[in-house]
């Protein structure tokens, strides 16, 4: 942005059609707003490479700290998916390291849809309604289009023995993939006298 406007003839600022225009033709408080844009815009920028900056490099401290532990130790720290929590000596601050994965459906998941809506046609009437009625809940999709990962895994917590159903749940789990993973770092600490930690806000929204 600032590089563009380094680029205009002087005197003149540029519109939003794109057409340039006379500083002098530009009322006050329009000048003084795109100003103020600007530069906050400008601070906001420079906090956000900085939050980037920090992370990066609170990870990469993460991962050597436990790699020297791991190696003292001979002991692998974190759960299966690499989630961490480390204290400070005193136990009052803490850093939680989480690794969140996104999980997809293939095209097995219709297999499955279709295995289940087969068994509800076969059971006799009575409360498999309301076993049809949380299938359905199950696999709508929300306004972009994605199915509730949460309530398609609820699915194969039913305690139903029927074996078409089995075939079902297990054509569910087989269409299960990794799309990808995200890690978050969370910082918590106690302040004096307070039982509970309370998280160090890095939000804008929440600070």
């Amino acid at each position: 942005m600032q590089n563009q406007q380094n680029q205009l003839p002087q005197g003149y600022r540029q519109n939003s059609a794109g057409h340039l225009v006379p500083e002098s033709k530009i009322e006050a408080i329009d000048l003084l707003r795109d100003e103020l844009v600007e530069k906050l815009l400008a601070k906001a920028e420079n906090i956000n490479k900085q939050l980037r900056e920090f992370r990066m490099q609170a990870l990469m401290d993460i991962s050597d700290f436990i790699e020297l532990s791991s190696e003292q130790y001979g002991m692998q720290i974190g759960g299966k998916k690499g989630n961490v929590s480390l204290a400070n000596f005193n136990g009052k601050k803490m850093i939680k390291r989480s690794i969140s994965e996104s999980i997809c459906f293939d095209e097995r998941l219709q297999i499955a849809k279709s295995l289940i809506d087969e068994c509800i046609h076969r059971w006799s009437e009575g409360s498999n309604d309301n076993i049809k009625a949380l299938v359905e809940h199950a696999f709508q999709t929300d306004k972009q289009g994605n199915i509730s990962v949460s309530r398609i895994l609820g699915l194969r917590r039913l305690d139903i023995k029927d074996t078409q159903w089995l075939e079902a749940m297990e054509a569910i789990a087989d269409s299960i993939s990794i799309s990808g993973s995200k890690t978050y770092l969370r910082f918590y600490q106690r302040e004096q006298d307070h039982e509970f930690m309370h998280q160090v806000c890095l939000d804008l929204a929440n600070a």
